[in-house]
């Protein structure tokens, strides 16, 4: 009775090490590769995520830390929720703002992809 009872417990707690494993593994993130209006990457460009339009105006309350882009232009948000989100981004006197400000409709537990162009005021 033991023996069973022992496999029970040890099947359970395999159970919940595979589902917190699968929660950290699939987490919803965003993929942003920054460009200029001539399609050429961005390295260096500040990506900073707002969950809201008042906070993307006042560039308060970012939903994660400002990310700098790579060689190849790309910052990856990492544990986001399903929802809508304000991107500002900025390289020297360039900058998105006046378009593509907002992306949406992330895919839950996916890496989702978005591009966003930057060029002067």
């Amino acid at each position: 009775m033991r023996k069973y009872l022992l496999i029970a417990l040890l099947s359970v707690a395999a159970f919940g090490l595979k589902q917190e494993a699968q929660a950290q593994i699939f987490n919803t993130k965003l993929k942003i590769t920054v460009v200029d209006e001539l399609g050429n990457v961005m390295e260096g460009a500040k990506v900073t995520l707002y969950a809201n339009a008042n906070d993307y105006r006042n560039e308060t309350n970012p939903v994660q830390e400002t990310m700098m882009t790579n060689k190849k232009g790309i910052v990856t948000f990492k544990k986001l929720d399903k929802k809508e989100y304000y991107v500002k981004v900025i390289k020297g006197d360039k900058t998105n703002a006046g378009g593509g400000e907002i992306i949406s409709d992330l895919e839950p537990k996916k890496l989702n992809k978005a591009n966003v162009v930057i060029s002067e005021l």
